[in-house]
């Protein structure tokens, strides 16, 4: 069986996890974590970065930063893992869907302004694939409104949009290193903090609500109780591991990156004669091949060619049910406008096995397989 995804190891990840061990220095904030953020820092350009236990916190952590309030209403695509919406959820805010882009499976930047009531506070885009949303008319809509932009880059690291890091656009960013993503600490995310009010306060929130960070720098004599906040500092432990990736992030990315193309040019003729759609890049965007994917007739298709290759010995899998139509989608939100494309498109999309080492003639087999489906 070719597997949908393998965890990316490099060779390093024992031996810092050893130098973490021996370090007598294993919980939050270690030399681990204090060297991963400086190297995201340094190759996203973002001014503060800081690791968490997952996405679903760094996400959570931009919620409060935001100050959310119940009633609040916030923006983002319906086409989202659940985590995107619950982070808001969780401080009382409605959720409001609009619909996504059918080339790029990214929110539809024309259709948010028209979502905007009073009851506003932020606008989530969520860059799928590692291909970036139209960040310039979102953040210029953000100011008109003068509304916040939470940018949920976790399949987004290390890919640009106008030659920005994606995650480093907005007010916040929030990446994830699950062992699913590209770069992987098994469990873990990071907030990149890119508006300077919120730099200390998101010091506090990652520390359970205390001026800990302060106290260590020296800056203050002893550290208390100052606001909100949880304890979403990963072990060093994992930060070690995640290091170890970090610094060779360009490796793992050419990988993936080659990975891709040939995938993409072997499937042209897939596209040429009508049986799929190939994941489509716009011109400003660098992605990062976090994921190659095939959109195919519709739903009874996908589903009979899943099953054909999981016959064959290749793991595929669908993607995200939208959130609307859930249950929780359906009692904490709302879908603004036309669902022309959410549902249509997520029912098309098919993902194909990719990972850092993906053996070529893997690649060469699941083409010749999803091939000769359609030949069938």
């Amino acid at each position: 069986m070719i597997p949908f995804n393998t965890p990316p190891f490099v060779g390093n990840e024992l031996d810092y996890m050893k130098q973490a061990v021996e370090s007598k220095k294993i919980c939050g904030d270690g030399a681990f974590t204090k060297k991963c953020h400086s190297l995201l820092e340094q190759q996203t350009k973002c001014e503060k970065v800081l690791l968490t236990t997952s996405c679903s916190h760094a996400l959570e952590m931009s919620s409060l930063l935001c100050n959310i309030q119940p009633g609040d209403e916030v923006i983002m695509p319906s086409y989202t893992f659940v985590s995107t919406a619950n982070a808001f959820v969780l401080r009382g805010a409605v959720i409001v869907f609009v619909d996504i882009r059918p080339d790029t499976m990214n929110i539809d930047e024309n259709l948010i302004e028209a979502a905007i009531t009073p009851k506003t506070k932020a606008i989530v885009p969520v860059h799928y694939a590692g291909v970036g949303c139209e960040m310039d008319k979102i953040t210029e809509i953000a100011k008109k409104y003068d509304l916040l932009v939470v940018e949920d880059a976790a399949q987004g690291v290390l890919a640009y949009y106008k030659g920005r890091a994606l995650g480093s656009i907005g007010d916040l960013g929030c990446y994830s290193f699950h062992e699913t993503k590209n770069y992987s600490m098994g469990e873990g995310g990071a907030v990149l903090v890119n508006n300077p009010d919120m730099y200390e306060r998101s010091e506090i929130i990652r520390e359970k609500g205390t001026n800990r960070s302060r106290f260590l720098r020296g800056q203050i004599d002893k550290y208390t109780w100052v606001d909100v906040g949880s304890s979403y500092l990963p072990s060093d432990m994992n930060a070690a591991y995640l290091y170890a990736q970090l610094e060779k992030a360009d490796e793992i990315n050419e990988n993936r990156l080659a990975s891709w193309q040939k995938y993409f040019d072997a499937f042209a003729s897939l596209e040429a004669a009508g049986f799929a759609e190939r994941p489509f890049i716009p011109a400003e965007c660098s992605h990062n091949a976090h994921m190659f994917y095939l959109k195919v007739r519709d739903i009874a298709q996908r589903s009979e060619l899943i099953s054909y290759l999981k016959e064959q010995g290749v793991m595929a899998v669908f993607h995200y049910v939208p959130l609307h139509s859930a249950e929780a989608g359906l009692r904490f939100g709302r879908f603004h406008g036309e669902d022309k494309y959410t549902t249509k498109e997520s029912e098309r999309l098919m993902r194909l096995p990719m990972y850092y080492g993906l053996a070529d003639n893997d690649i060469d087999y699941v083409v010749e397989k999803v091939k000769s489906f359609f030949g069938k």
